[in-house]
C-alpha cells in the first residue's frame, strides 16, 4: 500500500511539473489565481467609501461601517458624504481633519446622481476607461463584474460535478434497471428549453446570483453525468474493484474511494472548459436582460449599453476586451491541464 501511495504521488508530481512546463497556461493560472484573490479585496481597492477618515478628532470607517451622511462631516450634499470631496476640501483648506482614499476612488454603483459624474466622460486620469450612459465608472463596473463572473462559473461548475459524479457514477455502478431509469430521466430533463425556463422564471421572480445558479444547475449536471457513467462502467470490470469488494467494503466505499479516483482525468481536464461555459452563459443572460438584476455590475450588462452608444468605443472595448482575456487566459489553462493528464503521457505501468 506504501509503494502503491509513492507511485502515485509521482505521478501527480510529473503532472504537476508537466503543466508548468506549458507556459501560456501556467502563467495565466497564475495571472487568474491572483486577479481573483484579489477581486475579493475590492471594496478596498476601488471604491467611493473612505477606508479611514479623521473628523473632529474621531475616527470613522466608511469603507466598513457603511453609510454616512454628507452632514455628519459638515458637507452640505444630499445623502451619502462624498469623500473624494472631503478629502479635496480638507487639504485645500489645510485642516486637521483627513481623509484616505481606496486606491481607486469611485464605485461601480454610483452614476450621475453624485456631484462631479457626468455621462459619456472618455477616458482619462480621472476615469481610467471613462463612464457610462448613465454615469457610473467602466473600470470599476470591469473589476466588481470579473469577481460576480469567475465565481457564478466556479459555483456553477463545483454543483454541476457533484451532482454528475453523483448520479453518474451510480448509473455506471450500478447498471442495470438504475441505470435505465435514470437514462430516461435524463433523456426527458434534457430536453427542457433552458432559455425559455428563465425567461418566465425572470419575468415572475426577480432573479439573483443564487437563482441563476440554481436554474443552471438544473440541468447543467448532464454532461459531467454521462462521462462519470461511462468512466465508472469501466472501472469497475478491473481487478481492484472486485478485490475490494471481496474484502467486504461498502459499495459506497468501492465508488468513492477507489473508483472515483481512478476517473479524475475527464473531470479535471473538463474543468476549465465547463467554467467558460459558465462564464459565457451568464454573459449572455446579463446581455438579454434575463441575469443579473440592475444595477450589479456584470460584463453582459456593459456590452449590451456598449452596443447601445456604439460610438462611445470605450463602452465596447472594455467589457469585450475582458471577457476575450479572461475565456483565453482559462482556454490556455484548459489545454495545459488535458496535456498534463493525459493517459497517454504517464502511466502508472511505466
Amino acid at each position: 500500500m506504501p509503494e502503491q501511495q509513492d507511485i502515485s504521488l509521482s505521478i501527480l508530481k510529473k503532472r504537476w511539473l508537466k503543466f508548468k512546463t506549458m507556459k501560456r497556461g501556467y502563467y495565466s493560472f497564475v495571472l487568474l489565481v491572483i486577479l481573483y484573490v484579489l477581486s475579493w479585496f475590492l471594496p478596498v481597492l476601488i471604491n467611493n467609501r473612505a477606508l479611514v477618515l479623521s473628523y473632529e478628532g474621531d475616527l470613522y470607517f466608511p469603507v466598513a461601517s457603511g453609510y454616512y451622511a454628507g452632514t455628519d462631516f459638515g458637507q452640505d450634499v444630499p445623502g451619502e458624504a462624498i469623500y473624494r470631496q472631503l478629502e479635496a476640501t480638507w487639504e485645500a483648506e489645510d485642516s486637521d481633519n483627513w481623509v484616505i482614499m481606496p486606491l481607486y476612488p469611485y464605485s461601480p454603483y454610483e452614476d450621475i446622481t453624485v456631484t462631479g459624474n457626468k455621462m459619456y466622460d472618455p477616458p482619462s486620469g480621472t476615469h481610467w476607461l471613462g463612464t457610462d450612459n448613465t454615469g457610473r465608472d467602466v473600470f470599476a463596473r470591469l473589476c466588481y463584474g470579473f469577481n460576480i463572473s469567475i465565481s457564478f462559473a466556479l459555483v456553477l461548475t463545483i454543483l454541476n460535478y457533484i451532482i454528475g459524479v453523483i448520479i453518474g457514477g451510480s448509473m455506471g455502478y450500478f447498471g442495470g434497471k438504475f441505470d435505465l431509469f435514470f437514462q430516461r430521466i435524463i433523456e426527458i430533463w434534457s430536453s427542457l428549453p433552458m432559455l425559455f425556463v428563465i425567461i418566465i422564471i425572470s419575468s415572475i421572480i426577480r432573479p439573483s446570483f443564487f437563482l441563476l445558479i440554481f436554474i443552471y444547475t438544473i440541468v447543467n449536471w448532464i454532461g459531467m453525468t454521462y462521462l462519470m457513467r461511462a468512466e465508472f462502467y469501466r472501472e469497475k470490470s478491473k481487478d481492484y474493484v472486485a478485490a475490494a469488494l471481496s474484502m467486504g467494503q461498502t459499495s459506497f466505499k468501492v465508488m468513492f474511494k477507489h473508483i472515483l479516483p481512478n476517473a479524475m482525468v475527464p473531470i479535471i481536464t473538463f474543468f476549465p472548459f465547463a467554467v467558460v461555459g459558465g462564464i459565457s452563459a451568464l454573459v449572455s443572460l446579463d446581455y438579454l436582460g434575463f441575469g443579473m438584476p440592475p444595477p450589479t455590475p456584470s460584463w453582459g450588462q456593459m456590452l449590451d449599453v456598449g452596443l447601445q452608444n456604439i460610438t462611445k468605443a470605450w463602452m465596447v472595448f472594455a467589457p469585450i476586451s475582458a471577457l476575450f482575456s479572461t475565456l483565453i487566459m482559462v482556454v490556455f489553462i484548459g489545454e495545459a491541464v488535458r496535456e498534463a493528464f493525459d493517459p497517454k503521457v504517464y502511466s502508472r505501468l511505466r
